[in-house]
């Protein structure tokens, strides 16, 4: 029986996992899918997460619940070698082991790429996976309630800006959902107004959220403005060591929250294979997702989503290949499900050609924006439109009715602004007051102690005996 490896359990992977338990025939091949994470990650509900609208485990599909025929390994892929079709699986805790396997499909997504800026590395906070996301609302819950006993100066200043870099998607709708946030915290602190605090997002290009007409994102930024956060357009971060902010336009200020969404690239892991990957570092493939090298097909290879090079039939992508999303992840997952069974069977695969369905952006309850061509929705009926797509398009019918129960809970009893910020550090109350043991008596003391003379017990029984002679005569 043929041995199918998925490496990555993300948009694609997991699509692929699913439709190949659905079209396999009982006995055709056997599934292995391996990810260091025991869940898929929505990443467009990451936004959502931050500012408290999405409860963080209902943004995430569970690998395990929801792939009943799939082998799951909850580990990392760190070498493959396709010229033996071996793969080296790493867990979190033990020894690392070889698997064999007849077909692999890299799936491995994308991490943040970041630039060589001071302080970056050491301060800012991605919006990549889910665990960034629950930081980032923790970090500003916090801050407000620190900033809240402060008087007016700069460390109240320092805890109240917050600074986002990047100006895609990404970054303009966690910007305006952590503004959406502040917003609704003030009326809870008295001590605090609407001019304490500070957005400030920076993008290096001069438009932001490029998916969109520039019309539209001239409204943003107008809309954004009106809600007291400011956009610096081709502008650079040049340092953020310390917090201390400095841009390229000279401009510095404090910042104790620094969010990183300025580009991502293809997993690291493809570093470690013999598999072709073009000057980008992504797996080379042809339009059917079927691995490709200067001398045709690889046999046996596959590869989709954020890690690989597929070409973009519609003309609508860049530089020929498809844009890094969740739009193109899950299709393309589907579709190669799809073309593995056939070529298992000797059919013929099927190209990919998926037309952009349009652009999507929350930006805060109640707003959002809408793109698809030359047609525009703005304000209430996008974010409507929003949440009505992105709620639809999480995997699972479980995750859906969940996430449409946090909207609906939301809109009834309000936000959520509860900060779990210790659960970083959940024992340190249990140290704090745990009742230790009390440290033992030194051997050198306790040793000169036993050797020592008793006077006390010598000077009593003299006078005793004393007595008894008087009474005696």
């Amino acid at each position: 029986m043929p041995k199918i490896l998925i490496v990555g359990g993300g948009y694609a992977g997991f699509y692929t996992a699913r439709k190949l338990e659905k079209w396999l025939r009982r006995g055709e091949a056997e599934v292995t899918m391996v990810d260091p994470l025991p869940y898929m990650t929505y990443q467009p509900f990451l936004p959502e997460v931050a500012a408290g609208t999405i409860e963080p485990r209902h943004a995430v599909v569970p690998h395990r619940r929801h792939l009943k025929k799939t082998n799951i390994i909850t580990a990392k892929v760190t070498n493959i070698d396709h010229a033996t079709k071996t793969a080296t699986i790493t867990p979190e805790m033990g020894e690392s082991w070889e698997i064999d396997y007849d077909v692999v499909v890299v799936t491995a997504g994308s991490v943040s790429r970041t630039f060589p800026i001071p302080g970056v590395a050491d301060e800012a906070i991605g919006m990549k996976w889910i665990e960034e996301a629950i930081a980032v609302r923790d970090r500003l819950l916090t801050n407000f309630d620190r900033a809240s006993n402060m008087p007016a100066g700069p460390e109240r200043d320092r805890l109240l800006t917050f600074v986002v870099i990047g100006g895609g998607f990404a970054g303009i709708e966690t910007f305006a959902e952590m503004r959406s946030l502040a917003s609704s915290l003030l009326p809870l602190y008295p001590t605090l107004s609407f001019d304490d605090t500070h957005f400030h997002l920076i993008e290096a290009m001069g438009r932001i959220m490029p998916e969109v007409s520039l019309k539209t994102s001239l409204w943003v930024i107008k809309d954004l403005a009106e809600r007291g956060a400011k956009i610096h357009l081709d502008t650079q971060l040049s340092s953020a060591v310390g917090g201390h902010i400095e841009l390229s336009t000279g401009e510095t200020f404090e910042s104790d929250t620094i969010v990183w969404t300025a580009g991502i690239m293809a997993n690291p892991v493809l570093r470690n294979t013999d598999l072709p990957l073009e000057e980008r570092g992504r797996l080379r493939v042809q339009a059917d997702m079927r691995v490709i090298n200067d001398d045709g097909v690889v046999d046996g290879a596959w590869g989709a989503g954020d890690v690989s090079a597929v070409p973009d039939l519609t003309d609508g992508g860049v530089a020929g290949f498809c844009v890094p999303n969740a739009q193109h992840a899950v299709r393309q997952g589907k579709l190669m499900a799809k073309n593995i069974v056939s070529v298992l069977r000797d059919e013929s695969p099927k190209d990919y050609f998926h037309k952009n369905a349009g652009a999507v952006a929350g930006l805060g309850l109640g707003n959002g924006v809408f793109q698809a061509g030359n047609f525009a929705v703005k304000g209430l009926p996008a974010w409507f439109m929003h949440r009505g797509y992105h709620g639809l398009a999480i995997p699972i019918w479980e995750r859906k009715i969940r996430v449409f129960g946090n909207w609906f809970l939301g809109f009834i009893l309000g936000r959520d602004q509860v900060e779990l910020g210790a659960r970083a550090v959940p024992r340190a109350a249990f140290e704090e007051f745990a009742a230790r043991p009390k440290p033992a008596a030194e051997p050198v003391i306790a040793a000169a102690a036993a050797a020592a003379p008793a006077p006390a017990k010598v000077a009593t029984k003299a006078p005793a005996r004393a007595k008894a002679v008087a009474v005696k005569k």
